[in-house]
């Protein structure tokens, strides 16, 4: 039996294996972290709200402040829309 694993045809379905194994395991690992991101993105409300934040500290100023406001007001409008259709 030892003599069988040890030719190239057993090795190969071995190694074939161990390979199939691995990436199975990588993908289903890269499918959780993935998942727990998108958990992590904050809403265009609530980036608006942070920098409005920023600006009313002075951190960021008028100019800075519209570009971004103007910046998110499409994905605002996009998240509203979304929330509209749900309920």
């Amino acid at each position: 039996m030892k003599d069988f694993l040890l030719t190239t045809p057993a090795q190969l379905v071995i190694w074939t294996t161990v390979l199939l194994v691995l990436m199975t395991v990588g993908w289903y690992l890269v499918g959780r972290f993935r998942d727990n991101a998108d958990d992590d993105r904050l809403t265009a409300n609530e980036l608006l709200t942070n920098f409005e934040e920023l600006h009313h500290q002075g951190d960021i100023n008028d100019a800075e402040y519209r570009t971004i406001k103007t910046a998110l007001g499409a994905k605002l409008r996009k998240e509203l829309e979304d929330a509209e259709n749900k309920g």
